[in-house]
C-alpha cells in the first residue's frame, strides 16, 4: 500500500491527521506532512477512513 496526496487539494484541515496521526501530520507551517508513505497493510482500514473522511478528496491509495 502506498499513500498519495494531491497537495493541489489539500487544504491542511487535518482530518486525516485525527484519524492517523502516525501517518499524517500538519504542522505549525500549515502544510500536511505523510509520515509513512507506505505503511504496513495492518494500517489498511485507518488510512481507508483518512481517505474517505477527507473533505477535499486529496488522499488516495495506490
Amino acid at each position: 500500500m502506498k499513500i498519495e496526496v494531491d497537495f493541489d487539494k489539500c487544504q491542511s484541515n487535518a482530518v486525516c491527521m485525527q484519524i492517523a496521526p502516525s501517518i499524517f501530520e500538519v504542522r505549525e507551517d500549515g502544510f500536511l506532512y505523510i509520515l509513512n508513505e507506505s505503511p504496513d497493510n495492518s494500517m489498511r482500514s485507518i488510512v481507508e477512513k483518512a481517505v474517505a473522511s477527507c473533505p477535499t478528496q486529496a488522499i488516495k491509495i495506490v
